[in-house]
């Protein structure tokens, strides 16, 4: 039996570390818990010396296969294992279910994997592109325990609450979007169609034209003999903004650019909120210790200045703070509601409950936030439209008026 290093907090935030045999991590978490007590971390000792574990690459969903497909994958595979059916054939039904080749080639390398005698964790963490370090931890715990099947129904609830998440946000940025594409498109099918012919009327009268006509015909001009100079230029910034947010100067301007934008700021911090707390109680739920959960937290974030906050606490809690004294240092990024909820849990010992009426709470918050805001862009839009129609209409009537008093 492994010997495992551990550091583990009261409920009063009295630390205690010390050494104990345990089955796994999951097993070392339950007896100290029975204690009384939260496992903070834990780290197996190999002749009274700790082994450290490499860690893998972590890819927060990333592939081709979609959140939707992983989601109801894992519910399946979950009511299959729950019928009793053994995880190989369940797995090779599904691979045949599923319609993405991607997906049921991977599957089907799981599969033969496990035949080989590895177990479900280590025969998904070939596959980081598909499976993300979430996604394995999970199921490592589960197997280790022997509660596969309840964990699996955590990372299935976990998965649908962030494919609501994620629709809610599209839909409501589905209406301005529509519009401005709508504009765009106006706009050039205006400049191609109707700006050259009144650039020949205005030529063959000889007219004198202001200062916005002559930049509305000179535009319209130069789209309509070389298009595909501006068609090449929208190409190559889209390209070279995609390029800067891989970087991480990039990631941290835009990161920042979000947390300052008027109407975008509360939305993404919410957001955030919303999954760092989810995220969390998942694993916390899972069987996870809070190191090693906070770490998979902080590889899900995609806002630099989120996953900067958790990674710094981590360190905190390392030292013996506790998460929500860690937090308090970050109240511009996580709400004051956050941080006092998660100090009643570890008080209480009930961080993952917590945690998970948290998650509950803003995701509704979110939701509200993404109805006013398109009633907040619809106006701003429909002003920006105005103006544009505004003022190409002036710059092209404009002229005909003086022609007309001339004649």
């Amino acid at each position: 039996m492994p010997e495992y290093y551990f550091t583990a907090k009261s409920q009063k935030g009295e630390s205690y570390s010390g050494t104990r045999e345990a089955k796994n991590e999951h097993e070392l978490a339950r007896a100290i818990r029975k204690e009384g007590y939260l496992l903070i971390s834990a780290s197996e000792t190999k002749d009274g010396k700790l082994a450290f574990k490499s860690k893998k690459p972590s890819f927060a969903f990333l592939g081709r296969v979609s959140l939707k497909e992983k989601m109801f994958f894992v519910k399946n595979l979950q009511v299959m294992i729950s019928a009793g059916v053994s995880l190989p054939k369940s797995l090779s039904i599904l691979s045949e279910q599923s319609k993405n080749k991607k997906f049921k080639k991977v599957l089907l390398e799981v599969v033969d994997s496990i035949v080989k005698g590895e177990s479900f964790s280590v025969a998904i963490t070939k596959h980081p592109d598909v499976f993300s370090d979430f996604f394995i931890n999970i199921a490592k715990v589960g197997e280790e325990s022997g509660s596969l099947q309840e964990n699996l129904g955590i990372l299935a609830r976990h998965m649908e609450r962030e494919n609501d998440l994620k629709n809610k946000i599209k839909g409501a940025m589905m209406y301005p979007s529509v519009i401005i594409g709508a504009m765009v498109g106006i706009g050039i099918l205006m400049l191609v169609v109707v700006v050259p012919p009144l650039a020949e009327v205005f030529e063959e009268f000889e007219a004198s034209l202001p200062l916005s006509t002559r930049m509305v015909m000179a535009f319209g001009t130069f789209f309509t003999e070389r298009w595909y100079i501006i068609v090449g230029l929208v190409v190559f910034m889209v390209a070279l903004f995609q390029f800067s947010l891989k970087t991480g100067p990039g990631k941290k301007t835009f990161a920042g650019f979000l947390l300052r934008a008027p109407i975008l700021s509360p939305l993404v911090k919410k957001i955030n909120a919303t999954h760092t707390v989810r995220t969390l109680s998942s694993l916390i739920d899972a069987g996870t210790p809070l190191i090693r959960s906070l770490q998979i937290t902080s590889d899900t974030l995609s806002n630099f200045y989120f996953k900067k906050a958790i990674k710094e606490s981590i360190s905190k809690v390392k030292r013996g703070d506790k998460l929500s004294h860690a937090l308090k240092a970050y109240q511009d990024l996580y709400p004051l509601t956050v941080i006092q909820m998660i100090e009643v849990g570890e008080e209480t010992g009930a961080t993952s409950d917590i945690l998970k009426k948290l998650a509950d709470f803003y995701e509704e918050e979110v939701t509200n936030t993404t109805k006013n805001l398109s009633s907040i862009i619809e106006p701003i839009i429909m002003l920006l439209i105005g103006g544009v129609i505004g003022f190409f209409a002036v710059s092209m009537v404009q002229p005909i008026y003086g022609m007309i008093n001339v004649l």
